[in-house]
């Protein structure tokens, strides 16, 4: 049964409206779909809902599950940023928002070492405009790991950890591992994403201390039960040559029965059926728990 529960609109930093996503699923005969904008952060970006707009994403949604019901299943939820010293409990924007479930990720990394000097800055950030000179303050803390260009990842290494791979990776990691043991997210989100722009430069993926941070985040969301994504985004926007986590991940992932479930990171409604052949991979690994749809 086709269905898709990581899509972005107009209203975060995708293309086009949430009911051309729910007419693009139709028309390619898909069953569910869920909705999870980036949430509202308290700094200058281009990426995520605005504060001021957060209601009228959930109230839009919940219009679209009234007027489609029976046709399609559309669940409301939100891609989350687990971001120390700044975001760290989803529950306000879960209570405030309604949502039906989350995507937990990890997408911008401070330094261990300034989460609690983040934490007075944001407690500074006027709302809901985050647009002062505290907020800029928080973005020049942070490292972005995603994005298109490669240059931002090598800056940001750069700026936050001195150059010092193994200490960002590590940051990536054990704040994963905090927002899953705190938030308890529906959905863990690319979690292995650090290797992106790495594109083989600082470290390899079967490096041994590589390998002991992915496997402990890995074992946590075990442990804690929630879901791990399998995201296809990095392979059609040829950012990557794998999905995220790595087939080879997903080969373990399968000894332990974690379940997964496949995503595209849509960013426009064609991104929708992007599946880029994972669903193939899995029944060819004999994968277990693979799930299909959200009952929540």
């Amino acid at each position: 049964m086709l269905s898709n529960y990581h899509t972005h609109s107009h209203y975060c930093d995708g293309k086009g409206a949430l009911r051309e996503y729910v007419e693009y699923a139709l028309a390619h005969d898909f069953k569910a779909l869920g909705f999870s904008g980036h949430a509202p952060v308290p700094f200058p970006n281009k990426f995520s809902i605005d504060q001021a707009h957060y209601q009228d994403y959930c109230n839009e949604v919940r219009s679209l599950q009234q007027e489609y019901a029976g046709r399609i299943d559309i669940k409301l939820g939100l891609e989350i940023d687990y971001i120390p010293g700044v975001l760290e409990d989803f529950g306000d924007l879960i209570a405030s928002g309604g949502l039906q479930y989350t995507i937990g990720s990890v997408h911008l990394i401070p330094h261990p070492d300034r989460t609690e000097a983040l934490r007075h800055m944001e407690r500074g950030v006027a709302r809901p405009q985050a647009d002062d000179r505290r907020g800029m303050d928080i973005a020049n803390e942070l490292w972005f790991i995603d994005g298109p260009r490669q240059e931002t990842y090598d800056e940001g290494l750069q700026r936050i950890f001195h150059g010092d791979i193994r200490a960002g990776v590590k940051a990536f990691f054990y704040q994963n591992n905090a927002m899953i043991e705190r938030n308890r997210p529906t959905i863990v989100g690319h979690f292995d994403k650090i290797v992106m722009h790495n594109k083989g430069r600082y470290f390899q993926y079967e490096e041994h201390w590589f390998r002991d941070l992915l496997y402990e985040t890995v074992q946590l969301i075990r442990e804690t039960g929630c879901m791990a994504e399998i995201n296809t985004r990095g392979l059609y926007k040829c950012r990557h040559d794998d999905f995220y986590p790595a087939k080879e991940t997903l080969r373990h992932m399968n000894t332990l029965g974690i379940p997964v479930i496949v995503g595209t990171d849509a960013h426009e409604p064609a991104n929708l059926d992007r599946f880029e052949g994972a669903f193939e991979f899995l029944k060819a690994i004999g994968y277990r728990n693979i799930v299909s749809t959200l009952s929540c």
